[in-house]
């Protein structure tokens, strides 16, 4: 066989292999993106502006606020503090991946870039079969996993330009998502100590800083607190 031949065969078989993983994410995805979709129309835009922020931007909770910094007043240094604070998990997520992209060459900036959460839970539970090149199946979970983002937006900001909806309380969507995945972590895990740390660490902060600015601090803790205590969590999580 040619060797272009064999590179194509080779990527075939890592995308069949991840597909049924993404199919969840396929699911919610979807729905998330038309949501998203429909909010950014009924606020004037066209469903062109939908498609390119869920290419470039790709950050499904920050998409919605960026919603509401589009409709304000243009500040700088608040739309920097608000991405940090909204998107600051990514920054313990791309940490923990950094052994594997390592090796993937060129595909590794895409794949840092394109790190969202339900991908960072794949990437961490989902393994390649044996005869599956692993750098290209986690390069297509992590593409499916974008498609998806990218054609959900884009139904639902063409189906808000045509059909009126009532928007009221649809960004709450993204705080419902966020639970569902960590009660997925919750279940496939025996240890639960690091998520009741995670927890812990969140109530604590939220109570201390209040609601606006208790998430930076609240990771911060969570990462000083795991990290003394790794040692001990991972002889728990061997025996």
């Amino acid at each position: 066989m040619p060797i272009g031949g064999e590179k194509l065969q080779k990527k075939t078989k890592a995308l069949k292999a991840a597909f049924p993983y993404t199919i969840p994410i396929l699911t919610g995805y979807v729905f998330l993106g038309i949501a998203f979709g429909i909010l950014l129309s009924s606020k004037g835009y066209h469903f062109i502006w939908a498609i390119i922020m869920s290419v470039f931007i790709y950050a499904g909770s920050m998409q919605f606020v960026t919603i509401n910094i589009l409709l304000a007043p243009f500040n700088l240094l608040n739309t920097i503090l608000m991405t940090l604070m909204v998107n600051a998990r990514h920054l313990f997520y791309g940490l923990s991946m950094l052994d594997k992209f390592r090796h993937m060459g060129q595909k590794k900036w895409y794949m840092i870039f394109s790190l969202s959460d339900e991908t960072f839970s794949l990437h961490c539970s989902a393994k390649a079969p044996e005869d599956v090149d692993s750098n290209w199946f986690y390069f297509f979970i992590t593409l499916l996993n974008q498609f998806y983002w990218v054609l959900g937006s884009a139904i639902g900001a063409i189906l808000g330009s045509l059909v009126e909806f009532n928007t009221k309380g649809i960004d709450f969507i993204m705080t419902a998502l966020f639970v569902v995945i960590f009660l997925e972590q919750w279940k496939s895990t025996k240890n639960h100590k690091p998520a009741l740390i995670g927890l812990g660490s969140s109530f604590l902060c939220l109570f201390i800083f209040g609601p606006t600015h208790f998430i930076l601090p609240s990771m911060l803790l969570m990462i000083i607190t795991l990290t003394i205590l790794r040692k001990f969590l991972d002889l728990e999580e061997i025996g």
